[in-house]
């Protein structure tokens, strides 16, 4: 028996893409779960989206818990991604995420200003990144629960204060106060090695505080000292210079990708693109689309760059960033 859902599921449905907290996600399935018809034809969805907010619910109540050794702090991931910020202290990390936010977090000349985790949205281009504030980290101190924050955030950035005379010693000894804890800084271009006993994470490397005297002497000496391992990039988050191009950097080294559905006779909506990771294939955006597309694909047609417009794919095909796709069943 066919499900024969109404129009109203589905443009409920896309709510869901851009719910950001399992609060939302949750509002939003009892509401699918209100609309779906009660028959034997829908069962089988019935129980699917019951099943979803079960899992969901049971992980707000697993993050609300509180540990026996201090607080546990968890950020919802929200956006195209979720970056974290971490540098010693009056690196500059609050000030970079308010020049690149409309987000205020509390901004101090003294250390240790902020406290708990601070989340905030990026726009760049027509979607948003979401940066994370943090507690700095000292050679003697470090918030118990920030390595596992930076764990299984998308990437880091790493922010160093070139008006200090010796960023690089920052570098090194919040490298090893992670790596305490397992996890190692790559390079963007590096890939991850499966063979290395490390949770390695991507991270940006940020010279901050161009505006200050000495900072263009001292990123000299740093990229110096870093050699090939990293190119830090050198901002000024007070006057805004390269704010524009770390931006794009932060997109970059995420290593994911926009595409957007297309309905047949309909105009394209480039303001909610579907997001993937780079290496992924028609089939992925056809399953994201509805899971009848991913079984019931019969091909598709595509309009991006150096391509000829509406041109047929098929179910192999590897997805690039601005692609345009109308799928067909």
């Amino acid at each position: 028996m066919p499900a024969n859902l109404p129009p109203q599921y589905f443009e409920t449905e896309k709510k869901l893409r851009t719910a950001k907290t399992p609060q939302e996600k949750i509002s939003i399935l009892e509401e699918l779960l209100s609309i779906v018809p009660k028959h034997k034809g829908t069962e089988k969805l019935q129980a699917l989206l019951k099943t979803k907010i079960a899992k969901l619910k049971s992980q707000v109540q697993k993050k609300t818990g509180v540990s026996k050794h201090g607080p546990v702090f968890w950020v919802e991931k929200a956006g195209a991604g979720q970056v974290i910020l971490l540098g010693a202290p009056n690196s500059g990390k609050s000030m970079l995420v308010r020049s690149l936010t409309n987000a205020k977090p509390e901004i101090g000349d003294y250390p240790f200003t902020t406290r708990t985790p601070f989340p905030a949205m990026m726009q760049y281009e027509n979607i948003q990144i979401q940066l994370i504030d943090t507690p700095p980290i000292t050679a003697d101190y470090m918030e118990p629960w920030l390595p596992e924050l930076t764990k299984v955030s998308d990437g880091v950035l790493l922010l160093l204060d070139v008006s200090n005379t010796n960023p690089i010693q920052d570098f090194f000894s919040i490298s090893a106060k992670l790596k305490e804890k397992n996890i190692e800084f790559l390079p963007d271009g590096q890939d991850i090695s499966l063979e290395i006993p490390l949770f390695q994470k991507k991270a940006l490397i940020i010279a901050t505080k161009k505006d200050l005297p000495s900072a263009d002497k001292n990123f000299i000496a740093l990229k110096q000292a870093l050699h090939t391992k990293h190119e830090p990039i050198l901002i000024s988050a007070i006057r805004g210079d390269n704010l524009e191009y770390l931006k794009k950097m932060i997109f970059s080294f995420l290593q994911i990708l926009r595409v957007y559905s297309k309905i047949p006779g309909k105009k394209v909506d480039y303001n909610a693109p579907f997001i993937f990771k780079k290496g992924s294939s028609l089939m992925d955006m056809a399953k994201a689309v509805h899971k009848d597309f991913s079984q019931k694909l019969k091909f598709a047609r595509i309009w991006g760059k150096n391509k000829y417009q509406g041109q047929k794919v098929n179910r192999d095909y590897i997805l690039e960033d601005e692609d345009i796709i109308e799928l067909h069943l």
